[in-house]
């Protein structure tokens, strides 16, 4: 169950990322964040309601950590999209939760399914700098930002989701990262007035590319470890140019097949070994003789029965 999570929030992610980038040339990078974290945020306030009143101050710091996570890592990821193609971009993002599981990882297979998406990605980097297209300097550096983002986002979604039951705790991340994009949102939200014809757009673009895997991420991260986390959502690059090829024309030469054959062999390795591991058998810790006890039982009898009674017990 936790990896069928992440699958699907890498698709709905990457997809809603393709749909992101088609509202850039009307509503800008940071625009487009902006709305789409404000719609986010609204559609996951009126079903979850979250209980606000009721949190504790360490509940409340952890909220505001996440969201502004949420704010930064979607702020600058967007804006390397206008200078990157998608696939190379989700590629290079994911050095940030790379190096968190190299960090937390304690098995030597752990690094050895890290090293192997590790490969996969540094394909990609080879195939953008040989290929046609090279990338440009100032996206790798906004990429690598959303990248420092990305672990805050993981770390903080991961405390959120053992401090807060249910999805309340992301609405209100959501909310925060909101108000702090509002600069951004205030322009774009009187461009949508303007273009009603973008609503549609926008309003996929919040569910696909964040109301749906930020639920999901949500709950896989009360179920996986973190560093299984970050190997296993090394699956978004596969989407990332899947749907950069089928949405925005974006090409997938032989080096990048071969880059994802080398993530999703990782990916399957990480969720195979988590699963060895979840079924292992436990053994027993008692391995001692149970002793016998003999003796007599005491029966206890109601004294006000006649003791020379003949009536069934």
């Amino acid at each position: 169950m936790p990896v069928a999570l992440i699958v699907g929030s890498c698709m709905s992610l990457q997809f809603g990322a393709a749909l992101a980038v088609q509202l850039f040339p009307g509503l800008g990078a940071w625009g487009v964040t902006a709305l789409r974290l404000t719609i986010a945020a609204a559609l996951l306030v009126v079903v979850a309601r979250p209980r606000i009143s009721a949190w504790t101050r360490k509940q409340w710091i952890a909220v505001v950590w996440f969201g502004l996570a949420l704010g930064g890592m979607n702020g600058f990821f967007y804006a390397s999209l206008e200078r990157l193609p998608l696939g190379p971009a989700v590629a290079i993002e994911f050095v940030g939760p790379l190096l968190l599981a190299v960090v937390l990882s304690r098995r030597r297979t752990d690094l050895a399914w890290v090293g192997l998406a590790i490969a996969g990605i540094a394909l990609f980097g080879i195939d953008s700098v040989v290929g046609a297209d090279p990338l440009d300097p100032l996206g790798v550096g906004l990429v690598l930002i959303a990248a420092a983002f990305w672990v805050l986002y993981i770390r903080t979604s991961s405390r959120v989701g053992e401090l807060i039951p249910g999805i309340g705790g992301l609405a209100a991340a959501l909310a925060i990262a909101s108000i702090a994009m509002l600069p951004f949102g205030v322009p774009a939200f009187g461009v949508l007035v303007a273009r009603p014809e973008l609503i549609g757009l926008a309003i996929g673009t919040a569910v696909f590319a964040s109301v749906v895997p930020y639920t999901l991420e949500l709950l896989a991260l009360r179920r996986l470890p973190q560093r299984v986390f970050g190997v296993l959502i090394s699956l978004e690059p596969v989407f990332a140019a899947l749907f950069g090829w089928l949405l925005l024309a974006q090409s997938i030469g032989p080096m990048k097949i071969a880059a994802i054959a080398l993530i999703v062999a990782a990916s399957i390795g990480t969720a195979t070994a988590t699963r060895t591991a979840a079924v292992a058998p436990v053994e027993p810790v008692f391995t001692g003789s149970i002793p016998t006890v003999t003796g007599t039982i005491a029966v206890v009898t109601d004294d006000r029965r006649p003791s020379h009674s003949t009536e069934e017990p």
